[in-house]
């Protein structure tokens, strides 16, 4: 199996898959609405309006398995993103990204490692991983990790459709 083929639900509800994302450079993301990292969405958002046409787009996953920093349901949270980010990335259900209930979409994602090798669990809030066109992970980014360092906007250029 690969990423495309899991179920999933978007943030309104609707089941799904990642297959209508097949073919474009995905930055998949696990995000949080009162985290110190939340500010990393208006930069989430600027690479997916400098991008988007060229095949790219962010994947942002609610999460509330770090501090509790993601405690609403799926409309409070799409009305905090539109809000306060004018976010246009699809977003999905709030989701698991470690342990026993980790989505089977993180179980492919978290075998990828980062720079320095280290694969496995999602450190915290906003960890990116850059997924090529084939659905192959290709880079994975640490929390700290702003999504314009230029490091990941060369790594997302190189992955271009």
């Amino acid at each position: 199996m690969s990423i495309y083929d899991e179920a999933i639900h978007t943030l309104s509800g609707e089941e799904t898959t990642l297959k209508p994302w097949r073919g474009k450079a995905l930055l998949m993301v696990n995000v949080a609405s009162r985290c110190g990292l939340t500010p990393q969405y208006a930069g989430l958002e600027r690479l997916q309006a400098r991008f988007s046409g060229r095949g790219f787009s962010v994947l942002g996953f609610p999460c509330n398995q770090f501090g509790a920093q993601e405690p609403g349901g799926e409309e409070e949270i799409a009305r905090f993103c539109a809000t306060n980010y004018g976010i246009s990335f699809p977003m999905f259900e709030k989701i698991e990204v470690n342990g026993e209930g980790r989505h089977p979409v993180y179980r492919e994602l978290t075998a990828a490692p980062d720079a320095t090798g280290d694969a496995g669990d999602v450190q915290w809030n906003f960890e990116k991983f850059l997924v090529d066109p084939r659905g192959a992970v290709v880079a994975r980014f640490r929390p700290s990790t702003d999504p314009e360092d230029p490091e990941l906007v060369r790594a997302v250029e190189s992955v271009l459709p």
